[in-house]
């Protein structure tokens, strides 16, 4: 395939790109020890770890999943942002003086200091077993939209992608992190803000003609509001559901998220920390309504203009045939062209729309905008992920007196060594319809027992290391049953047994199985032994 963008759009991306690059290998002078690495000194102002927080959320998966998502659809997955100042205002209340009050950069000794060490491994390799599906996805996508517009293989984009941002990541510590996420977010906001001007000012006959579509389609639709107990086992999830998906998801995030708390513990202050949880948990549902509207206007637009609408269909055929190996002729182009739902092109839709109606040069700034957004993301899973490693497995459990030169080894071999995985894991992902649906599954099947467990800590004081083990080991079997049981690999011969529910219950169900299997058993050891 052929590069669509212009020489202009070019040599921006080219130079966008080193900037970030350069930006943060500056930070290593400011990394060469592990507190440096790990909590830049705990100097940053507020403003700027929040900055970095909704950087994190939004990335590739925010910026081209919904949108996407609203073009394929509706705006039900904005339902999901709802529930980040609710989960801001626990994590200020609760997890943020926890974690500023303690010595540890691990948000996951708390649960040693509770429960025992192997709470604590528990959670790591849930962790960052997460993290490995986080990057994965975030390189993925962003190669699988801008792959056509650059003419570069997806997987040369993923691996060079991959190669930029742990290299810069290892040099440059959380300090490279937060101030490259600053950049990007300001960026992604402004241009989030052209994009929704253009979609609203390129209607054939006005602006008004958006809203008329996409009101025919419903496309602003929320989602269902029944509460009919059948609606958990429907394809589409309600406001509901995704409202109780989020909201568990949310308090993970704020919660007992390693990048976060590593964020907080950052801040120059706990009065910075705090503000920086409020600024990202307002900004994202603000800033996603201008994804999510972006979806919307560009689904108005393209089924207004048949010949944009089919010319992104064959550009999305002609990247499927390539990537399946197929013979690329032009009827073998129309046909899959054919077959394709709004769905299928989604995620594709954008990229095209920015270099179809943005002039040369702007184009390219938003196109490397959303290539540096999955560097932004990628960086942290990458800080977070190494500095478990050191704190959580090297110190632990084989080198707890390892020194300052010994630590920051093993910190950049651990970025290093995930850098490499995420990339692996992002061209495994080459195949994936959805990638955004396969986050949000993940998402569940990783974390579910990391909050259940967080929870159970904090709501039962009579919940002892037995009553732990015996909870979380249900709720994994239970998490387990739920996510394969919908998958290929579960037998036909027991398909009468499979999950019948929505996959957003996953985290929701494993988590509360967690907590109440808890506190349950809790109860019936403290009154047996009162009995006694």
């Amino acid at each position: 395939m052929e590069s669509q963008l212009r020489t202009a759009d070019l040599l921006v991306l080219v130079l966008y790109m080193a900037g970030v690059f350069g930006l943060g290998c500056w930070f290593s002078r400011k990394s060469s020890n592990t507190e440096e690495f790990m909590a830049a000194g705990r100097s940053i102002p507020g403003w700027a770890v929040g900055l970095s927080i909704f950087g994190t959320y939004v990335s590739s998966i925010g910026f081209l999943g919904n949108t996407g998502k609203a073009f394929g659809g509706t705006w039900n997955s904005w339902v999901f942002g709802l529930t980040l100042p609710m989960a801001a205002l626990i994590a200020v209340k609760f997890f943020v003086p926890l974690y500023r009050n303690s010595d540890a950069i691990s948000a996951y000794a708390q649960l040693e200091q509770r429960f025992g060490p192997w709470a604590r491994t528990y959670a790591v390799v849930c962790f960052l077993l997460s993290q490995l599906a986080r990057i994965g996805t975030i390189l993925y996508l962003v190669a699988l939209a801008l792959a056509p517009l650059t003419g570069w293989d997806i997987k040369t984009i993923i691996l060079i992608t991959g190669l930029l941002v742990t290299i810069y990541t290892l040099l440059g510590g959380i300090e490279a992190v937060i101030w490259t996420d600053v950049v990007q977010s300001i960026v992604l906001i402004a241009g989030a803000i052209l994009c929704s001007v253009l979609a609203l000012t390129s209607m054939p006959e006005g602006p008004g003609q958006l809203f008329e579509v996409a009101n025919a389609n419903d496309k602003f639709s929320l989602g269902s509001f029944s509460l009919n107990p059948e609606t958990l086992t429907m394809p589409d999830p309600t406001f509901w559901m995704v409202l109780v998906y989020g909201l568990f998801i949310n308090l993970q995030n704020f919660g007992i998220n390693q990048s976060f708390v590593q964020r907080y513990i950052a801040a120059k202050s706990d009065r910075d920390a705090k503000f920086s949880v409020w600024l990202g948990a307002i900004l994202f549902p603000l800033v996603s309504v201008l994804f999510f509207f972006i979806g919307t206007g560009l689904y108005s637009l393209y089924h207004s203009d048949p010949a944009l609408l089919q010319e992104v269909r064959t550009q999305v055929a002609e990247t499927q045939l390539v990537q399946a190996g197929e013979e690329v002729t032009k009827s073998a182009i129309a046909e899959k062209a054919a077959l394709l739902s709004p769905s299928d092109i989604g995620d594709k839709v954008l990229p095209h729309f920015i270099v179809r109606r943005l002039p040369a040069g702007l184009a390219g700034l938003l196109i490397a905008a959303i290539f540096a957004a999955a560097m932004s993301s990628m960086d942290t899973s990458l800080n977070s992920s190494a500095t478990l490693v050191l704190c959580d497995v090297y110190k632990r459990y084989f080198r707890h007196e390892a020194g300052e030169r010994e630590s920051m080894k093993v910190l950049y071999a651990s970025t290093f060594m995930f850098g490499v995985a995420g990339t692996l894991t992002a061209l495994a992902m080459i195949r994936v319809k959805s990638a955004l649906d396969v986050w949000w599954n993940l998402q569940g099947i990783f974390t579910g027992g990391m909050l259940g467990l967080f929870l159970l800590g904090l709501i039962s004081r009579r919940a002892h290391n037995p009553q732990a083990i015996t909870a979380v080991a249900v709720g994994i079997v239970l998490i387990l049953w739920l996510s394969l049981s919908r998958s290929d690999i579960w037998p036909a011969s027991l398909s009468d047994w499979s999950n019948p529910l929505h996959s957003f219950m996953t985290i929701v169900l494993g988590t509360s199985s967690i907590v109440l299997v808890g506190v349950l058993t809790a109860q019936f050891a403290s009154g047996h032994q009162e009995s006694e």
